[in-house]
Order: C-alpha cells, then sequence, then structure tokens
C-alpha cells in the first residue's frame, strides 16, 4: 500500500478531465488481498462511513470511472497474469494488459474482437467494467459478448464464479442460502416486477452504456448475472479472474476509404455499405484528418529512412486529391475480409460497384501498409491533440455519443452549430457504422469558466441527442462525468432501479460510489464534477 504525495497525486487522475483525490493506493498481490480488503471495508464501514475500494486497472477511463475518494485498488502491478488457455477460451487477471494478452492470443491464430482504438494502453479488467468496444464490434459485438464466465468478489468478502445459468440451475442457486443466492433472487425478482417499465426503457440503438444494462441478464430459459456485471465499472463488484470466448483472427482484409465532400448522403451510404457486411465501418472528420497533416512528423517516427520513404509515397493519391478538390469533409474506413485475398478483394470491389450512384472517391487500399496510414490517423488523432496544442487540453465529457446511423446527416451539422459556439478546436471520429462518434474538444483549462462552458455543452449535446432518440455513452461508460445526465435517459422509476440494483449487490456502499447511481458526497451529482475539473491550478498545486 502507498499514500505518498506523489503516488496519491498519480492517482488522482485518469484519462478523464476530472481531479480526485484518494486517501491510500494498494496493489493487491492475488485474490486473497482483495478478499480480505473488501472484508475489512465491509467491517469497519460504520466506524469509517466514507471508506470505499475503487478498482483501476490501466486508468485509461475517460469518465472518471477509476477515480476515487478512498482506497484506489491497482490490479495491475501483480494481478496481470494468464492463468489458463485452453481451445478458444483464455482466464487471466484483470490487471493484464490487452497488448500482452492479444501477443498470447495471436500466437494461436484467435483473437477478442472488441478491443479499443486505446488496445495499446488499456488493460483486461477495463474492459470488464466498461464494456469495452471498439472498431470490430460492428459485426462482432461487444466484451459482454465474450464473457465465458468470471470469478467476482462480492460485498461479503467472498469470491463467487459468475456464468450463465439454465433456469434449473438459478433454482437451485437461490436455494443455497449464500449472499450471492440473495443477489440472484432479488435482481431476479426486480427484473420480473418490472419488465414491462425496463423494457419501454431500453434505448434503441445498437451499443449503450448509461445505467446498469439490465436487459440482457434475464433469457427465456437462461440468467446471467456477467451481462448486468460487465458495464458496471466495479460498482457491484471485483472481478478476480475473467475468462473470454476467442474468435479466430480474420488473415485476409482490405481497407477501403471512401471521401464525402459533404454529410447529405451519410445515412443511406451507411446503410449500403453494411449490406455487404464490412467487419469494421470507421469514421473521421475533416479536422482529424487537418491535425494529421499539420503534425504529420509524428507518423514518421520510428519508422527508419526506408519505411519514412514508403510511408510519404503511399500519401501521393491523398496529396493530389487534397490539391484538387480540398479536405472531405468525412472519411470512411471500411475494412472487408474473406477466406483468402481473393475473396477479400472481391468484396472490395462489390462495394465499390454498390455504392457508384453516390459518385464519391473511392480508394481500395492494396497494402496493410497503406491501410494502416488510415488507421494511424483515426487511432492518434487524441494523442496527437494532447501533445501538441499549446495551452490548452483534451476534454473528454462528450466523448461518447450515438444515435442511429440514419439520423447523422441532419445530427452531426446541428452537433457542429452547438460546438461552434463556443469556438472551440475538436475532433470528430468514431464507428459509422452504429452512429457512434467520439468529439474530443480542446480546451484551455486557465480560464475560470471551463467549468461552466463543459456543464452547459454536456447539457446541450445530450439534450440534443435524446431528441435523436440515442444514448449518452455507448462504450466508454457513466463514471463521474456521465452519471448525473442519466435522467436525460430514464425517468424516475429507471433510475430508482439502478438504484436497487446497486443495494442489492452493495447495500453499504462500498464499491466505487457516485458512478451509475448519485450520492451526496463522493460523486455523481453536476455539483461534484464542476468542483473536480482538473484546473491548470489544481494540477500545479495539489499534491
Amino acid at each position: 500500500m502507498d499514500d505518498s504525495p506523489e503516488t496519491l497525486a498519480k492517482y488522482s487522475r485518469d484519462a478523464s478531465l476530472l481531479l480526485v483525490r484518494p486517501k491510500l493506493v494498494v496493489f493487491p498481490k492475488d485474490k486473497e488481498d482483495v478478499k480480505s480488503l473488501v472484508r475489512w471495508v465491509s467491517e469497519n464501514k460504520e466506524k469509517y462511513p466514507g471508506i470505499a475500494i475503487t478498482a483501476r486497472c490501466a486508468g485509461t477511463d475517460m469518465s472518471g470511472g477509476a477515480i476515487g475518494e478512498s482506497i484506489i485498488m491497482d490490479f495491475t502491478r501483480h494481478m496481470n497474469r494468464m492463468i489458463k488457455f485452453e481451445g478458444n477460451t483464455i482466464t487471466v487477471e484483470p490487471g493484464m494488459f490487452y497488448r500482452d494478452f492479444e501477443k498470447i492470443t495471436l500466437s494461436q491464430e484467435l483473437i477478442l474482437p472488441c478491443y479499443t482504438a486505446s488496445k495499446s494502453l488499456n488493460a483486461m479488467g477495463g474492459m470488464f467494467g466498461n464494456n469495452a468496444a471498439g472498431e470490430k464490434t460492428l459485426k462482432y459485438g461487444k466484451t459482454e459478448d465474450f464473457i465465458y464466465e468470471a470469478k467476482v468478489v462480492f460485498a461479503d468478502g467472498h469470491e463467487y464464479i459468475v456464468k450463465n445459468l439454465s433456469r434449473d440451475e438459478l433454482i437451485r442457486k437461490i436455494g443455497e442460502g449464500t449472499f450471492e443466492a440473495q443477489i440472484y433472487k432479488n435482481i431476479y425478482e426486480l427484473i420480473n416486477k418490472n419488465s414491462a417499465e425496463i423494457e419501454n426503457a431500453k434505448p434503441r440503438v445498437s451499443k449503450n452504456s448509461a445505467g446498469y444494462y439490465i436487459w440482457n441478464v434475464a433469457g427465456e430459459n437462461n440468467f446471467n448475472l456477467n451481462k448486468l456485471l460487465v458495464g458496471s465499472q466495479g460498482t457491484l463488484g471485483l472481478a478476480t479472474e475473467i475468462t473470454f470466448k476467442l474468435i479466430p483472427n480474420s488473415k485476409y482484409s482490405k481497407l477501403v476509404a471512401i471521401f464525402l465532400n459533404n454529410l447529405e448522403p451519410l445515412g443511406r451510404l451507411v446503410d449500403e455499405i453494411l449490406q455487404e457486411k464490412p467487419e469494421t465501418l470507421e469514421a473521421y472528420d475533416d479536422k482529424t484528418m487537418m491535425l494529421a497533416v499539420h503534425f504529420f512528423p509524428d507518423f514518421l517516427k520510428n519508422r527508419g529512412l526506408i519505411g519514412m520513404i514508403k510511408f510519404l509515397w503511399s500519401f501521393l493519391p491523398e496529396f493530389f486529391m487534397l490539391l484538387y478538390g480540398g479536405f472531405p469533409k468525412m472519411i470512411l474506413l471500411v475494412e472487408l475480409a474473406g477466406v483468402d485475398n481473393a475473396e477479400s478483394d472481391k468484396k472490395c470491389l462489390a462495394l465499390s460497384r454498390r455504392i457508384e450512384n453516390f459518385k464519391l472517391k473511392v480508394h481500395i487500399t492494396k497494402s496493410q501498409m497503406e491501410a494502416n496510414k488510415y488507421w494511424d490517423i483515426r487511432r492518434e488523432s487524441f494523442s496527437l491533440l494532447r501533445k501538441h496544442v499549446a495551452q490548452r487540453r483534451t476534454a473528454p465529457f462528450i466523448d461518447d455519443i450515438i444515435v442511429r446511423p440514419e439520423f447523422l446527416p441532419k445530427f452531426i451539422p446541428e452537433l457542429n452549430k452547438i460546438l461552434s459556439k463556443y469556438k472551440l478546436t475538436y475532433t470528430i471520429a468514431g464507428h459509422a457504422g452504429n452512429g457512434n462518434f467520439h468529439i474530443i474538444p480542446l480546451m484551455d483549462f486557465r480560464r475560470a469558466d471551463t467549468a461552466k462552458i463543459i456543464m452547459e455543452l454536456s447539457e446541450s449535446v445530450y439534450d440534443l441527442v435524446m431528441r435523436y432518440h440515442g444514448s449518452i455513452t455507448a462504450e466508454h461508460n457513466d463514471g463521474l462525468i456521465r452519471t448525473p445526465f442519466l435522467t436525460k435517459m430514464y425517468d424516475q422509476e429507471i433510475i430508482s432501479i439502478f438504484g436497487e440494483i446497486k443495494k442489492i449487490f452493495d447495500p453499504q456502499n462500498i464499491f466505487n460510489p457516485g458512478k451509475k447511481v448519485a450520492v451526496e458526497s463522493g460523486g455523481g451529482t453536476k455539483n461534484y464534477i464542476a468542483s473536480h475539473i482538473a484546473l491548470e491550478h489544481d494540477l500545479k498545486h495539489r499534491v
């Protein structure tokens, strides 16, 4: 454990714009350490009312989900090992980084396809906690679709195996008389009692991480609490082992770049592209492209002379296109896979023919290196913003909105109009195939009105999202930054159900308070957000 000023300062931040100082950071060596601490906190909650545990892995959370005022439990130092690898399943501890995980799976030609754009940085426990998704989610789904089972420490300090149960298994589980059995019983009854209200409140988009995702827990003949635990941001229990299901890695795929000079046909174009069943359908806007051009030397680093020449040469078609036609308003990246190169080539040509009537510039990449230049721009825009723009910082708070793709041609111009009122520099990139976009503004955190602007923009942008029947977070989750805005998406009845879920799992509120369910102190309110935005003064003087 560590409570040094340097460590507390480090763990006061994640990838969000918030600063919350903990009291202590602990580094569990194994599951016994996790169980012991949970038991101690449960037994001493009455004596120390503010005590709680916030689970943390890589700290890449943009929502403030990995910061808290009490104890931070960092899994990455010790609990980062593979437990076993059998067939198409792999069991790991939550602190394993995805980059290490992927090396192991790719050695067996298998992959976990819900990886994120930050896959070189993030860890597996964070993927479980946030229900992570990424560029291949369009075809393969989110993290919840790849969980075979998990070992989870609940609020009683005991570890339980959580997996999909048949109806008979559920009945037997409820009869066991344990703390876990009581959870199963109460969640089952809560869903049955409120089934109509729950169904009516379901967001009508393909991805949603807002609130507790109670809709997939109970099937006709099965019951799976992992559907609720995945995406709960460590507010219901702490996973100590996670078993993921893997799929064969697509060896043969090609990327098609499509350039739009206006957004009017975007919805219809996405519909046509989806007919070809792409692996991915990503997008970034003209501001992202201009950012890449402006800081082009960053893309040349560590390539060597020959690699640098090849990379520069690969951009000649785009150079001439920009010279004669200007920057496109949006670039779509469509990845199509086949059993071999011939099939993937055939699919790319079929897509090109399918969208001929749109009269757009279309480029079928000829090599993986050529495809990588587009992926580099898509994946590196956030870090470019963060590194290069003087006296301003990236401000992720409207970073994960989603509306159905057919609404995008109207939605994006209205979004730009709202953002333009504040004269902000920002980029828009994301998953066009399901209408999920990441807006990252740059803001001057020396200004006294920064918090006011962030709160005003959140209100305006989320109101726009709700007018188009979307979700305020598709995959980055609620954390501290969005929990207070859940009332825009759900009525009081559903908000109360979320509160009841939290009480069933965590009656003393010892797990990551202030996320998913608001509390008066420790997060979950708009005042808490405004008072914990990390202004420049805070970063210099809060040690």
